[in-house]
């Protein structure tokens, strides 16, 4: 079974040694975004005007999207109008990242760590046990950066979730910050794939840039 992007995402979040998330608030909005944009992908929810609608509720019989599309469509049940965007973010990031994880650990990617912070408090830590696929993932990255505009929407889709979460230095550790976001610009910009899903990845950049301040704004207040 192909790794979701949510996963991919968490692949580039976790240290490969100590198996702690690295960008860990803004990887976290891009990991829930990344799911949506999976199921975008798959027919199965829309993302317009900022707002998130329910398309098909049939499974794809991927789990990690399964699960998340039987709660969108039961929240969205609850709503006398289709809900904005920011508000799924918002409510779903945190869950998000714990059940991407959990479904890394059960496909053998990373393995659980059990530690404790001071000696006091226990922490989770998920270093590497099976490099090969986030090993595939940085060479399809590097790829994509040298050789120009793929058409391939997921890989696209992708990048302008790295962009719009602003987790270049992720992707890219090794390129200076201002020319990996002039390329992904680049990159992500163009007829790469159908209209509504570009309006979809627009909607969701602009949903994570939304909490991303909110949140700054909270924890400087």
């Amino acid at each position: 079974m192909a790794v979701t992007l949510a996963e991919e995402i968490m692949l580039l979040s976790l240290d490969d040694e100590s198996g702690a998330a690295k960008e860990r608030q803004s990887a976290a909005w891009a990991v829930a975004g990344g799911m949506l944009l999976d199921l975008v992908l798959a027919g199965r929810v829309s993302v317009d005007e900022g707002r998130l609608r329910v398309a098909d509720a049939t499974p794809t019989v991927v789990p990690l999207l399964d699960e998340r599309l039987r709660q969108i469509d039961a929240w969205c049940a609850k709503k006398s109008r289709a809900p904005k965007v920011t508000e799924w973010l918002t409510k779903d990031h945190a869950k998000a990242v714990k059940a991407t994880v959990e479904s890394l650990r059960e496909r053998g990617l990373v393995r659980e760590e059990r530690q404790r912070v001071l000696g006091l408090f226990p922490v989770a830590r998920y270093p590497e046990a099976d490099g090969s696929v986030e090993r595939e993932l940085r060479a399809r990255l590097r790829s994509v950066y040298a050789e120009g505009p793929t058409h391939h929407a997921r890989t696209t889709g992708l990048l302008a979730l790295i962009h719009g979460a602003k987790l270049h230095r992720l992707a890219y550790p090794d390129v200076p910050r201002k020319e990996v976001e002039a390329r992904l610009e680049e990159l992500t910009s163009g007829q790469w794939a159908a209209e509504s899903v570009r309006r979809a990845i627009r909607d969701m950049q602009a949903a994570m840039v939304a909490v991303t301040a909110a949140t700054v704004v909270v924890i400087a207040g």
